[in-house]
């Protein structure tokens, strides 16, 4: 029995609803509550980073022109980073209240792809790849997923054709971000991280096609800024222009 039969588009459309999903829970429940209901729907909204992660990771092996793509992903993370700062009552101008979550995770998805690039490029050598792929983690430090999202995003790039060394390598740097981020945030919402793995069984699923619709990637590009944009209004005129996670 063939299992696969998941293709991009489907994947991306759980993505952008787990997301939502986890952004208005946000919004809605703001400042860590505990409440397990509320956990139950942050854990829905672990399903979207990784698939997002895969697919910059295939993107990269599909597009017909990668600094187009690059360049796409870097102008969509300055306008998201407006969307995503003003959703959350994060200040515009980075680190003026923390270090951590001060713009939205396209950045370190755009960095994902030109950190991919450079590990698979073998006119650099090893070292200097290594070298760029620190700064790179550094830049990405203060974003949503920080440089988790890059290292994850080269792990599955680079390990393209092997599923199972792809997640195991994927998992070990969000149980990373998971320890980070109880240490220093919230103890629960770390280990809420974890749940990053229930996005394996449908990542597996994964038909390596695109589907009939051709639009999914302009939908994104559209629908992320804009639900953001929903979710800074509901908050304002819930709590007044006050932050309602780190960051904020």
């Amino acid at each position: 029995m063939n299992t696969r039969r998941l293709n991009s588009n489907q994947l991306k459309g759980i993505a952008l609803t787990a997301m939502t999903i986890d952004h208005v829970a946000s919004i809605l429940y703001p400042n860590y509550p505990t409440d397990w209901w509320i956990i139950g729907l942050h854990v829905i909204g672990r399903l979207a980073a990784p698939i997002f992660w895969f697919f910059v990771a295939e993107g990269y092996f599909y597009t017909h022109d990668r600094k187009k793509y690059a360049g796409r992903l870097f102008l969509f993370a300055i306008v998201s980073h407006f969307a995503y700062n003003f959703a959350f009552g994060i200040p515009f101008i980075p680190f003026q209240t923390s270090v951590f979550n001060q713009t939205s995770v396209i950045w370190s998805l755009a960095w994902g792809l030109v950190g991919l690039a450079i590990h698979e490029d073998r006119m650099i050598g090893q070292w200097q790849k290594t070298i760029l792929i620190v700064l790179i983690t550094v830049i990405t430090f203060c974003a949503d997923w920080s440089s988790i999202a890059v290292l994850a995003i080269i792990e599955i790039g680079s390990n393209r054709g092997n599923f199972k060394k792809q997640m195991a390598r994927m998992m070990m740097w969000v149980f990373l971000y998971a320890a980070v981020y109880a240490a220093f945030i919230h103890p629960v919402y770390g280990a809420l991280q974890l749940f990053a793995a229930l996005t394996i069984p449908l990542l597996k699923m994964y038909n390596r096609e695109r589907g009939a619709w051709k639009g999914m990637k302009w939908l994104f590009y559209l629908y992320y800024p804009s639900h953001l944009l929903v979710c800074g209004l509901i908050r304002i005129a819930l709590y007044g222009n006050v932050g309602v996670m780190i960051g904020g």
